[in-house]
């Protein structure tokens, strides 16, 4: 990820952007009124303007502003340059207009948080006959952001807001509507266009940490955000045009036949132009050619707008659609995030301090608390007490990645070696020794921070204290300076107190016909001839100190003697399978490197062995037991690299039917397709853990082979699953293969005890991730790899104290691949606060949402799905509720307000309900949410929100000759432009879509064809081409695939195609087929819900 990105993809907010030619901006709550009560006109850290992406090339971004223009350069600032986001050729969802733009001239009062409005009276057009006694007022769009207040768009529905008589100050007239358009789906009331006296109600500034927008009524009941007497001007008029879902082409410059202009000329309505060549207008907000009156899909939630269907007669009151510009985005937050903090190194040494989001690219200090890329957390201040945390209802987790690989630029965790009396602990707690440990009576005692018993000082430990009571050697510790590092553990610590072999690893390949005919068995020999010399090892080590043993299987088991001192490998099978036995004991784990030639004589003849074999049916579970028992016979802990193709149907123990049912599907039965179908897996799996064994799953099915049940053994001892349905060699080995390659060389820790431990007031009450437990405090680990997480959450047990705050010491005791028994310990220290403001003003989204959706996705094995999502939207509500009646400064009820840290809260928790598991469409099997399931379980957060909210990236945007990743853009088809091509990744998959309209030469450099038609839709590979474009592309995403755990195969989408369908499904800010509300629609939604509660 580079920080240093050509164009950041939309202005940053708090500084006044640039606005559509053509439209004046608004300057509502400029202006202090004389009569009228003040009324609450929310900004989003100041005005956006209407979809706007990136500069085109050669124009300037207008100025940043801050505080209030003097009437005196009003003139000068309404000379800044506008733009909008679409080159030549570009369609955005509806015709382009041929028409030159305008400008008015006008002025752009921007109001500092809490300082007065320069008054400056104008005079505005009103749209709309004069206003009667029936006024109605309607609910703004407008958005408050803490710090700078701006002017909110106008009401919808009223026209152009309330004009005043008086001229304006700098003689020009300011311009209204400030995202440069109706609001979405409407347009003002035709009819006779002359001013109207008002008066525009004085601006309101909201608490610094809020954000808050009125969104329409389109979610729940219209409720008028304005109290007290109506402005004059505002009424409704005429009947409304509908307007289609877009805004990128600028009204044309004509009048609408029928309109007259009395006073001063002002902003045209939009007009029902005749149709134009390129694409008719739509109401859905999608494009291309015209598809038909589309289904009208049942909305999710009760007064959702239903899009799709086409406009009917005009209605009295048009549902008002909100303007997905003025609600907050991802795409902006990453960016600013990615500004202010990628430049400077996190610094850990101070108490609680929110680190840079995870798609920031940062460096760690490591100066006494844990990098953030080993622990997050979902808030940096945690309440005193449990009724506050109840109130909040803010869960409190941290998502714990010990093992996780840092980037080169950091040192990893210093080895600490006390010899043989071991790491000092406290007495009582146990807690190992860290920074917070205080040092008493001249150095001769310790305080521990975790139980507050005082211990003595070991005399082979002591040192003397300096003037403020530190040790003198502190900064030559790791253990006294460093917030993460590991011990050399003890023989104490190992298992039969005798010190651990080496790990083995026990290639266990399935050799049924589905195996053979698809060419994995060949094809995987082949790999491993090589792969073998990449096996993990410790620090500077020549070769591995891992041994290899292999396995093939059907219905029965072929163990393998390669023994270095045999000239041929020997087979001996097991054909008893009901009670597996290790036939071999010596030969069977052997080093590479001494018995690499029968290694590699045996790879050759396996494929050929099985090559006529008409065998269909498999065993499972015997060939896990016959793995764990060769571990337990070599006295070793290890993994197993199992390649299994089938549902394991033939008679022996684990045996299962298909029980895939898709009518369950959203009944209280639904839960029982993620659960195993027998709990023979379940005490499999706790054998292995005691023995050490984990075990990595390569699926290859293709039809339905029980995930929920296979993976129930790699989840408990954790260990990985990889599918890949339908397997064919040219199509899906590079992905295979570069995930056997990296699962095979990465650091893994063996046989691994983890405890997280507190200080007193909170403790670790529930887990989420790959292991087992058989305590309530242990997390046993078969295995853990570098990128496993585990989640923990906490509770409170006794009240807190804002002075000394809370700590966490997170110990994994671990074997590692050089057979070292180690101890790797992470702290971190974490404020407390007895005001909900603190608390809500150090969380952090993109944790909070790794905890929700793994809670939410274990809450799926035991209650129905409908019921776990309803749960989440009602905490989502409870913890903005909270902050609104807390936090917030009193407002309309009409107004949504958001905590700073919390704004993208409802987008990304939209994305979890709407997520396979949760929310599956027609084309998702039961064994794919099975999949995702487990595999969330264990995704770190980073992992979690690029999953969630996938990241879109233009590719013709940004110069060819920059090397930079392109500004990304928001996951919604308003978003795609048809004469672009567009990236999408989401950890797993990687789509690289391509519009209709695409220039030939882009084509040609891209694909080496001659035009878009001959493009082959669902081609995984780009050829590789001599020419800056495809370099420019092919090494985007080289570089997204290093960033990821899992290779993603490239699928090339047209537009128009029929995989378009697939692609579509991850832009998560839309509406889904399956159902799944826009993100405007469930905002509203949650809007509802808060007010619900308020009430």
């Amino acid at each position: 990820m580079n920080v240093n990105q050509s164009a950041p993809p939309v202005p940053p907010f708090g500084q006044p952007q640039p606005v559509y030619p053509g439209y004046h901006q608004s300057s509502y709550g400029g202006q202090p009124g004389p009569t009228v009560p003040p009324v609450a006109y929310g900004a989003y850290n100041g005005p956006v303007s209407g979809y706007q992406q990136t500069p085109p090339q050669g124009m300037s971004r207008a100025p940043p502003s801050s505080g209030v223009p003097p009437a005196s350069t009003a003139q000068a600032a309404s000379a800044q340059t506008a733009y909008t986001q679409f080159g030549q050729g570009d369609v955005q969802n509806g015709p382009s207009s041929s028409v030159q733009m305008q400008r008015l001239p006008g002025s752009q009062p921007f109001g500092s948080p809490l300082a007065p409005a320069v008054s400056q009276p104008a005079v505005l057009p009103s749209y709309g006959p004069p206003p009667t006694s029936a006024q109605v007022t309607a609910q703004l769009a407008g958005m408050q952001i803490s710090g700078a207040v701006a002017p909110a768009p106008p009401p919808s529905g009223l026209g152009y807001g309330p004009p005043t008589s008086l001229a304006s100050a700098s003689g020009s007239f300011p311009n209204s509507g400030l995202y440069g358009s109706y609001p979405q789906g409407q347009a003002p009331p035709l009819g006779q266009t002359q001013g109207h006296p008002g008066v525009h109600p004085p601006q309101r500034s909201a608490l610094p940490l809020a954000s808050s927008f009125t969104p329409p009524a389109s979610g729940g009941p219209r409720m008028p955000s304005v109290t007290g007497p109506p402005l004059p001007g505002q009424g409704f008029g005429g009947p409304p045009v509908s307007q289609p879902n877009h805004v990128s082409s600028p009204p044309p410059q004509a009048l609408p036949p029928g309109a007259q202009m009395t006073g001063p000329p002002g902003p045209p309505p939009p007009m029902q132009s005749p149709p134009q060549p390129g694409y008719p207008l739509q109401q859905n907000g999608s494009f291309g050619p015209a598809r038909g009156s589309q289904p009208s899909y049942g909305s999710p939630y009760p007064g959702a707008p239903t899009f799709g269907s086409q406009p009917g007669p005009p209605q009295p009151l048009p549902p008002k659609r909100l303007d997905p510009d003025a609600i907050p985005s991802p795409i902006q937050v990453i960016e600013d995030d990615r500004n202010n903090r990628g430049s400077e190194p996190f610094v850990t040494g101070v108490r609680g301090q929110v680190p840079p989001l995870v798609t920031t690219n940062f460096l760690v200090k490591d100066q006494g608390n844990a990098s953030p890329r080993y622990i997050r957390c979902t808030s940096y201040n945690i309440p005193c007490t449990s009724d506050m945390a109840k109130q909040a209802q803010v869960p409190l987790a941290a998502v714990i990645k010990p093992l996780a690989r840092l980037p080169p630029e950091e040192a990893s965790p210093y080895v600490v070696d006390h010899g043989e009396s071991g790491p000092l602990r406290c007495n009582r707690c146990k807690a190992y020794m860290c920074p917070f440990m205080q040092f008493v009576e001249g150095g001769r005692r310790f305080q521990c921070c975790f139980c507050s018993c005082v211990n003595d000082v070991p005399p082979h430990y002591f040192q003397h204290l300096d003037h403020t009571g530190k040790r003198v050697d502190a900064y030559d510790r790791p253990e006294l300076s460093l917030g993460s590092y590991e011990f050399l553990a003890t023989v104490d610590y190992c298992k039969n107190n005798k010190f651990p072999s080496p790990p083995a690893f026990i290639f266990m390949i399935d050799v049924s016909y589905n195996a053979i005919r698809t060419g994995l068995v060949r094809l995987l020999c082949e790999e491993l001839k090589s792969l073998l010399d990449f096996l993990p090892r410790e620090g500077g080590a020549e070769e591995s100190a891992v041994r290899v043993g292999f396995v093939t299987y059907n219905k029965v088991l072929h163990f393998y003697n390669v023994k270095s001192s045999l000239a041929q490998p020997q087979m001996m099978v097991v054909s008893d399978v009901a009670d597996v036995f290790v036939p071999l004991l010596d030969g069977f784990l052997v080093n590479v490197s001494e018995s690499r030639a029968v290694i590699t004589s045996l790879l050759d003849q396996i494929p050929e062995m099985f090559a006529d074999t008409r065998e269909t049916e498999t065993v499972f579970a015997p060939v896990i037991q016959a793995g764990m028992e060769a571990l337990k016979a070599a006295e070793c802990a290890g993994k197993l690299f199992l390649f299994h193709t089938s549902l394991p149907i033939a008679e022996a123990p684990g045996k299962l039917k298909n029980r895939d049912d898709r009518k369950l599907i959203n009944t209280d039965k639904e839960k029982t397709l993620f659960q195993p179908q027998t709990g023979t897996y379940q005490t499999l799996a706790k054998e292995c853990v005691a023995q050490g064994c984990c075990v990595d799953l390569f699926l290859f099915p293709n039809q339905y082979v029980d995930v929920a049940t296979l993976s129930v053994v790699p989840q408990l001892t954790g260990g990985s699953v990889y599918k890949y349905a339908c397997f064919q060699v040219e199509n899906d080995q590079e992905r295979f293969l570069r995930d056997l390659r990296r699962d095979v060389q990465k650091i893994v820790g063996f046989d691994a005890v983890m405890r997280v431990r507190t200080s007193t007031g909170i403790r670790a009450v529930d887990f989420f991730g790959a292991f087992y437990m058989s305590n309530t405090t242990d997390v046993e680990l078969a295995g853990l790899d570098e990128d496993k997480t585990v989640t923990v959450e906490f509770k409170h047990d006794d009240r807190l104290n804002e002075e000394s705050g809370a700590l966490l010491q997170c110990a994994l005791l671990y074997t590692s691949c050089a057979g070292q028994r180690r101890l790797r310990i992470h702290n971190l220290a974490l404020n407390c606060c007895t005001q909900l403001a603190d608390l809500y003003r150090n969380c952090e989204t993109d944790t909070l949402i790794n905890y929700m959706a793994k809670f939410a996705y274990r809450g799926v094995l035991s209650s129905p799905v409908k019921t776990v999502r309803d749960a989440l939207i009602t905490q989502c509500a409870q913890i903005l509720a909270c902050y609104r009646k807390n936090c917030a400064s009193p407002s309309s009820a009409g107004q949504l307000i958001l905590p700073e840290c919390m704004k993208l809260l409802p987008v990304y928790l939209n994305c979890v309900l709407k997520s396979d598991v949760l929310q599956p469409g027609a084309e998702v099997t039961t064994d794919d949410r099975a999949y995702v399931r487990q595999l969330v379980t264990t995704m770190d957060v980073a992992e979690t929100n690029v999953f969630f909210y996938p990241r879109l990236l233009p590719l013709t945007k940004s110069p060819i000759e920059s090397t930079a990743e392109p500004p990304a853009v928001r996951a919604s088809e308003e978003r795609l432009s048809n004469g672009d091509i567009y990236l999408l990744e989401n950890g797993l998959n990687l789509f690289l879509w391509v519009g209709a309209s695409v220039q030939q030469g882009v084509v040609q450099s891209l694909f080496s064809v001659a035009s878009f038609s001959q493009i082959t839709s669902g081609l995984s590979v780009l050829p590789v081409l001599d020419n800056p474009l495809s370099k420019k592309v092919r090494g985007l995403i080289d570089s997204l695939r290093a960033q990821r755990s899992r290779y993603m195969k490239l699928i090339v989408v047209k537009q128009e195609d029929k995989l378009e369908m697939l692609f579509k499904h991850f832009l998560v800010e839309d509406k889904s087929l399956n159902g799944g509300a826009s993100y405007v629609d469930f905002l509203c939604h949650m809007h509802k819900e808060i007010r619900q509660l308020l009430s």
